[in-house]
């Protein structure tokens, strides 16, 4: 005699785990066709998203080219390490072998050793053999350096960071102040949500060619603009060439490209909060500032969460502006984590450090969510 735990073990292990045990005849249908349906989509975002990252991170450990005769090799944590070693390392400055005196360029400043050569006459660093230079400063007559493993890798990630940490709040807020003018049933209203989202709809790449001609240094529309604005005062800047102006001419055309999707969000979260809510507000003697700060920014907590996750992810995939405007320049000022990974893993052909580049960006990602997500957690 069967009892209805050794018919339920005897099913096949798939149908015990796709279809509810006890669930009647019909549900158990139901539930077979609609794993059935899902298994296509499955298989695609594994074959061609999980597949790839799996690939990804085995070859980041290796030396591997794009195109080379040779097989690559297992080189453990190499191309990690190198991307991701930062040192200080303090010198002393030159003296008079007689005097004893510090030594003084034309200028009065203090003189130091140049790194390379102190490194080369000092076998006793083995460690910052082979490392970049990227800033200094000077404290006391002491002089301490930053050295790096990859300088260009190491601007790309500051710059990746900058521009995310700018632009959420400037896109998000924007969006949240588009959405708020929008949430009203006014005429024509529709018309001028159309006109906010058009951006959204262009390619990428068309309207970083058409800004790069906004940008221009010579006879740039912003400078005609400005020039006008000014009754002819006004120098005309490359905003493209200018290392100090090309980061911000990115964010600035980056937030104007993608503020009407968040415009989007913002809306469909205004348009959940039921108007009785402002109703009693009003009844009760709340001003407009009032209303917004205690019935439509808590209403719109999941929504906040949301549009701030997708900009960063958004933000931290910067590369097509940079490819088409500036390719990270000029003196690297525009280099991005996603445009190194690209151009080292295509133009250079070095699979192992572009893959590595591509793990050290998910896992920087993946933190930043984790973390965004748990800030703005419900809290009891």
């Amino acid at each position: 005699m069967t009892t209805p735990h050794s018919s339920r073990q005897s099913k096949p292990l798939w149908e015990r785990l796709l279809v509810p045990p006890d669930a009647p005849r019909y549900q158990r249908f139901d539930s077979i066709v609609g794993w059935m349906m899902a298994i296509p989509a499955l298989f695609i975002l594994i074959l061609f998203l999980v597949v790839p990252f799996f690939m990804a991170f085995a070859t980041s450990f290796t030396n591997a080219r794009l195109v080379s005769p040779n097989a690559p090799e297992f080189v453990g944590f190499r191309n990690f390490e190198r991307l991701l070693t930062v040192r200080t390392f303090t010198v002393d400055p030159l003296v008079d072998e007689e005097t004893g005196e510090i030594l003084r360029d034309e200028d009065g400043e203090i003189e130091y050793p140049r790194l390379r050569t102190f490194v080369r006459n000092n076998p006793e660093y083995p460690e910052l053999d082979g490392l970049q230079e990227f800033s200094s400063w000077q404290s006391g007559d002491s002089r301490t350096y930053v050295l790096v493993g990859d300088e260009v890798f190491l601007r790309a990630l500051i710059n990746t960071t900058i521009f995310a940490v700018v632009i959420a709040p400037i896109q998000g807020g924007f969006a949240l102040l588009l959405a708020l003018m929008l949430n009203q049933a006014l005429p024509f209203i529709n018309v001028f949500r159309a006109i906010y989202f058009a951006p959204v709809v262009v390619s990428m790449v068309v309207v970083s060619i058409l800004w790069r001609f906004i940008y221009d240094g010579q006879n740039g529309l912003l400078n005609t603009i400005l020039d006008f604005l000014t009754f002819g005062n006004f120098t005309p800047v490359d905003w493209l060439g200018n290392p100090a102006t090309a980061l911000p001419a990115l964010i600035a055309m980056s937030a104007w490209q993608g503020v009407g999707f968040h415009m989007v969000i913002w809306l469909s979260g205004l348009q959940t909060i039921p108007a009785s809510l402002y109703e009693a507000a009003g009844l009760d003697g709340a001003n407009n500032w009032q209303k917004f700060r205690f019935v439509t920014w808590p209403g719109l907590r999941n929504t906040a969460v949301l549009v701030l996750i997708v900009i960063t992810i958004q933000a931290t995939g910067l590369f097509t502006q940079v490819d088409v405007m500036t390719r990270g320049g000029p003196l690297d000022a525009t280099q991005s984590v996603v445009f190194q990974a690209v151009q080292r893993g295509f133009e250079k052909q070095d699979m192992g450090d572009g893959t590595a580049i591509s793990v050290i960006l998910f896992f920087m990602v993946l933190i930043v969510a984790m973390v965004q997500r748990y800030v703005t957690r419900e809290r009891d």
